[in-house]
């Protein structure tokens, strides 16, 4: 089982998504360069997390 993302982490990465989606591919390291540019986010971590969401979200909007 996998962990249970808090809700602001999924409403930035999906109104990121929404906002810029020629921006964002299925590639994780991609993503977090993106979401370091469009954000400011200041924890590591955090930009991690919502660039995760971000990844996943894509994979599944493809399927």
């Amino acid at each position: 089982m996998g962990r249970v993302r808090p809700t602001y982490i999924k409403r930035v990465a999906i109104e990121l998504v929404r906002n810029y989606p020629d921006r964002f591919t299925e590639d994780f390291d991609h993503n977090k360069l993106v979401v370091g540019e469009l954000t400011d986010v200041e924890s590591l971590t955090m930009r991690n997390r919502i660039t995760g969401y971000v990844t996943r979200y894509r994979k599944q909007e493809q399927n």
